[in-house]
């Protein structure tokens, strides 16, 4: 009955909807570990969102609240989707990545079947910024460093991409299919080449992580800016009221940078 009401909701706001409006506002961003804030003191560990605006003009406002261990059942739960729809104006863009802790069955609070609450919750998210009369964006979640006995990087979270897709299609949502995207980088790039993109550091190497860290599923700066630029020359090619604001020619995300901090240059 839930799903049913939610799917009715989400097919009025297409068909009647008023429109967003032509211009621009800021970006926000709704997604867990992988696109949250890291402080200096948690250097290398950044992520993707923090690096986006160095993909977007000057004057492009990016507003990052992804948290940590968040699905979309706790995200909504603890609150953070109603902040999150407090701050959103005519125009703004709400890039919309979960998948990562909605499949984590060890812990009960945090899952989220696919084909159930994941799609309720997604269904809810697309209807209320649209009812804002702002523009949603689905982001199929981010590709771990695992790779299968074929070479190729593993889709982990595949039925969770599989409905946000779907629901891209049959609700006309904008989607960014970061999963295949991700997933084609590190094929390119290669298992071993692709380790320093995420959290692979010895010990006594940084003073973030003494004991050093191995972990395949946060990045490094440098992963953060790779992916960061993915998303923007997706944003690019979507054709919205924000594409304009992704510079044609973004930075050199891939190069190697001993900066110490996580500037644009």
């Amino acid at each position: 009955m839930i799903r049913a009401s939610l799917a009715a909701a989400a097919a009025l706001l297409l068909a009647g909807a008023a429109p967003a409006p032509a211009g621009f506002g800021k970006i926000l961003i709704a997604s867990d570990s992988t696109a949250s804030v890291y402080g200096e003191d948690r250097y290398p560990q950044t992520g993707w969102g923090q690096m986006l605006s160095c993909g977007l003009d000057a004057g492009t406002e990016v507003v990052d609240l992804a948290m940590a261990g968040r699905s979309t059942k706790t995200f909504i739960a603890e609150g953070r989707w109603d902040g999150l729809m407090a701050r959103v104006q005519p125009g703004d863009v709400v890039l919309i990545q979960f998948g990562h802790n909605d499949a984590y069955k060890a812990k009960p609070e945090r899952y989220a079947d696919p084909a159930t609450t994941y799609r309720d919750n997604l269904l809810r998210f697309i209807w209320q910024v649209r009812g804002a009369r702002a523009i949603p964006v689905l982001v199929t979640p981010v590709a771990q460093h695992m790779f299968g006995a074929d070479g190729k990087a593993k889709a982990n979270f595949a039925d969770w991409s599989a409905v946000m897709r779907d629901l891209a299609a049959t609700t006309q949502t904008p989607l960014i299919d970061l999963e295949t995207l991700s997933r084609g980088w590190l094929d390119r790039t290669g298992e071993q080449a692709s380790r320093g993109y995420y959290l692979h550091l010895p010990a006594n190497t940084v003073p973030g992580f003494p004991k050093g860290i191995d972990d395949d599923t946060h990045f490094s700066e440098l992963g953060a800016r790779r992916i960061a630029d993915l998303v923007a020359g997706a944003l690019k090619a979507l054709d919205l009221p924000l594409s304009g604001h992704v510079l044609a020619e973004r930075p050199d995300l891939t190069r190697a940078t001993a900066l110490g901090h996580r500037g644009c240059s």
